[in-house]
């Protein structure tokens, strides 16, 4: 053995020795343990979309072709210029960037990203809605979003798409002259769906939650996309050295640590969609004073009202597929100003934040979990973080990563 042969070959032992159960790259390494929790983070982890009982067209062909049709019609809308695309912009990750969403008038609150919506359990920010179809139509008769009618929705998809529609669902009826009607709408909306018959409304019902099923089924195609953090995760866990579109610095491997760590993110922003689907108290300030958006805790009533859940007489589950909606928790007082944890993916580059935009930077959110102020209504989950100035530009350096 010749000198520098063993002296390279010490080197190396000492090196593996030193990083035992660590893996470097550059000047970056992740532990065993911290790689483990960056997997269940990245793409990879991500498993096939559950599918949908509630929902015979979910993943059927015509039905996704016949989505991505419903989803960019503005003829779904009062005044003929309002489509799902409106507030769900597809290289915006299908949101808006906007504080409160623009359709009709003015909402409320923001809209969520569409990618990976398939793989969710309860829909809106509040969770008022336990099916993808039945969050699908529920804009369409908002008087601010599309301020259309259930009966002028089942009329125009009859009349705009009448082979697509008769292909998936069979033989459509003849819809007599109808008003336009709705148990949703205005007076005079109201009082013309009354004056329906029963198995009118059953009809115009059918031709409604057909339109959302459709929909729901486009949208399910709408799965998250790659990032940067991805790929540094792959290259890692396959022992190859990051390429140049997969390096993190140092700084973004300590964010990431700070992530999972010390910022407890991950409490609530975990698994490959970085979020836990779930409602959560946050102690974000309310755009309204006094507070008036109670969040979670309203949507129990409106799920119990809705015609249009997985229980319902226009679902295609059994009973015994929908046990979310019948063993959901439902403790108002828990639930008081509690809102749906969004995904993360992306989460840089859809400024404002929050349920209703009330915070406009990263850097300001992170700054409200690090100070945890109390809520405005009901109790905040949050403490304070503790968190350094470093720390928390180490943060804000990872969450870019995504």
């Amino acid at each position: 053995m010749t000198r520098r042969y063993f002296a390279v070959t010490l080197v190396a032992v000492i090196i593996s020795v030193a990083v035992a159960g660590t893996l470097l790259f550059g000047n970056a390494s992740l532990s065993d343990a911290e790689l483990k929790v960056a997997r269940s983070l990245s793409l990879a982890s991500l498993p096939k979309i559950p599918p949908d009982p509630s929902n015979v067209v979910a993943d059927n062909a015509d039905a996704v072709q016949l989505g991505a049709l419903l989803f960019d019609d503005t003829g779904m809308s009062a005044n003929g210029l309002v489509s799902c695309a409106t507030c769900h912009l597809e290289n915006r990750q299908f949101q808006d960037d906007l504080q409160f969403s623009r359709g009709i008038g003015t909402t409320d609150r923001r809209s969520m990203p569409l990618r990976g919506v398939g793989y969710q359990t309860w829909f809106f920010w509040d969770g008022r809605k336990d099916s993808l179809w039945s969050q699908a139509i529920g804009p369409l008769e908002n008087a601010v979003e599309h301020g259309f009618t259930r009966s002028q929705v089942a009329k125009h998809v009859l009349a705009t798409y009448p082979d697509e529609y008769t292909r998936l669902f069979g033989p459509a009826p003849k819809l007599a002259e109808i008003p336009p009607a709705s148990p949703l709408g205005n007076q005079m909306q109201q009082a013309n769906w009354q004056q329906l018959s029963e198995p009118t409304r059953d009809e115009i019902n059918r031709i409604f939650v057909n339109t959302g099923k459709s929909i729901a089924a486009f949208e399910r195609t709408l799965v998250p996309l790659e990032n940067r953090f991805d790929r540094y995760i792959n290259a890692v866990s396959s022992g190859q050295e990051p390429g140049e579109d997969a390096t993190l610095s140092k700084q973004e491997i300590n964010g990431f640590k700070v992530f999972a760590g010390k910022g407890s993110c991950i409490d609530c922003h975990s698994g490959a969609r970085l979020t836990d689907d779930f409602f959560h108290n946050t102690g974000v300030p309310d755009p309204n004073n006094p507070p008036s958006d109670r969040g979670r805790a309203t949507a129990f009533a409106e799920l119990d009202a809705d015609p249009f859940t997985c229980l319902g007489r226009y679902s295609d589950a059994a009973p015994d597929s929908c046990l979310d909606l019948q063993f959901m928790a439902r403790e108002v007082d828990l639930f008081d100003r509690t809102f749906k944890s969004p995904g993360l993916r992306g989460i840089a580059e859809r400024p404002p934040f929050m349920h209703a935009g009330q915070i406009e930077t990263l850097e300001q959110v992170i700054e409200h979990y690090n100070n945890a102020p109390p809520a405005p209504l009901g109790h905040s989950e949050i403490v304070p973080l503790g968190l350094s100035n470093r720390e928390k530009a180490d943060l804000l350096a990872f969450l870019r990563t995504l």
